[in-house]
């Protein structure tokens, strides 16, 4: 009988407790599922005679769970990516499974947080940094990031340090990953109709040199820069200017020193068709400009722009001739002219026509040497 009585305040208690934390938490569970059939004439590269085209659906799951205290959020994305029929379909097990983000945010104030963990960095116009959401696997940093939001000024403070695993010994980083180790500083503000960002990442990447007997016996981490102002826009109505702007500086892997750019500049007009429908059609006309390394130049310097972790999908055309998965790298250059439709109806369906005109950035690269050396 006593130990009944010791038993049910202690139950009450555990129920109060439980009961206030659920009051101030919140556990959000959601999923992703998408399925996407390509048919692939010319995609990527021109598509040679007596060739047949590719056609597959590739699959997408995320199963994805956030928990959130006051101070404290709690993230795991996990993801399964494949290709209808890559697996048996009585296997035990196979190798798609994976972990996408795993992060926690904590929150010192209402203004300052600290974020780290496997996350996303999907800034701007994602042409630097972005998540390449067309790609199925999508892109994820292991990084730390203060955050500071107040109003509207944003600023990011980050950096990872990537190594092979854990060890006693050694400081090599071997993997594919495009950097040993990185630095951020970002800066958004909003002033009424105008916004502007300013950028700054230090991308350090490991260089070893071999002997005949796979012993190494250089090493280094050799470091670029990537300064710009990815975003400024200004809004008058319904017409929207915007630019944006990178250059990069430092040494590349093979210690070259680089000197390049990427210039855009465009304008865009909606013009409203019926606002109940929230039908509307958007023109779009614009120009970015690349710079490239003569074909006489190479290996000499370095004046190729790389958009190094941004979604490229989303530039130079849905084909993705340039600057996807390899493609069009340490090239002599890129001038895209674009000339875009949107269509929107029933709110979230639209149809699009992009037109563009592919020149080689010869010209331009000439020019950047003359500014560089002045």
């Amino acid at each position: 009988m006593n130990s009944l009585k010791i038993k049910i305040p202690l139950l009450i208690a555990l129920i109060a407790i439980l009961f206030s934390t659920q009051a101030s938490s919140q556990f959000i569970f959601s999923g992703q599922l998408v399925n996407r059939f390509e048919y692939r004439h010319g995609y990527g590269k021109l598509i040679e005679k007596n060739t047949d085209p590719a056609a597959f659906i590739s699959q997408r799951t995320r199963i994805e769970g956030s928990y959130k205290l006051p101070q404290l959020t709690f993230h795991v994305s996990l993801q399964d990516i494949r290709t209808w029929g890559a697996t048996a379909q009585t296997k035990k097990a196979d190798n798609y499974f994976s972990v996408y983000e795993a992060w926690a945010q904590v929150f010192f104030d209402s203004s300052l947080s600290l974020k780290v963990g496997v996350q996303e960095l999907n800034y701007d116009n994602s042409r630097f940094l972005g998540n390449i959401d067309w790609a199925m696997q999508g892109r994820a940093h292991d990084f730390a990031l203060l955050k500071y939001e107040r109003n509207n000024l944003k600023i990011d403070l980050g950096a990872g340090f990537n190594q092979d695993g854990e060890s006693l010994s050694g400081n090599i980083y071997s993997s594919v990953n495009p950097y040993k180790t990185a630095q951020l500083f970002r800066i958004e503000q909003k002033i009424k109709n105008f916004d502007f960002s300013v950028l700054f990442w230090n991308n350090g990447k490991q260089f070893t040199k071999k002997d005949s007997t796979n012993k190494v016996i250089e090493k280094e981490v050799r470091f670029s820069q990537t300064i710009g102002v990815p975003t400024l826009r200004y809004k008058l109505n319904n017409t929207t200017f915007s630019a944006f702007y990178y250059h990069q500086i430092g040494k590349d892997i093979n210690n070259v020193t680089v000197s390049a750019f990427d210039a855009n500049i465009q304008i865009a007009q909606i013009i409203k068709i019926n606002e109940t429908k929230n039908t509307q059609l958007k023109i779009t006309v614009g120009t970015e400009i690349i710079s490239g390394t003569n074909s006489d130049k190479m290996g000499k310097e370095n004046n190729s722009y790389q958009p190094l972790f941004g979604t490229n999908h989303m530039h130079n055309g849905y084909m993705d001739f340039f600057f996807v998965g390899g493609r069009f790298e340490n090239s002599v250059g890129l001038m895209d002219t674009y000339l875009k439709f949107k269509y929107d109806f029933y709110s979230k369906c639209f149809m699009a026509i992009n037109g563009h005109l592919f020149n080689p950035n010869l010209r331009f690269t000439k020019l950047l040497k003359k500014w560089t050396t002045l």
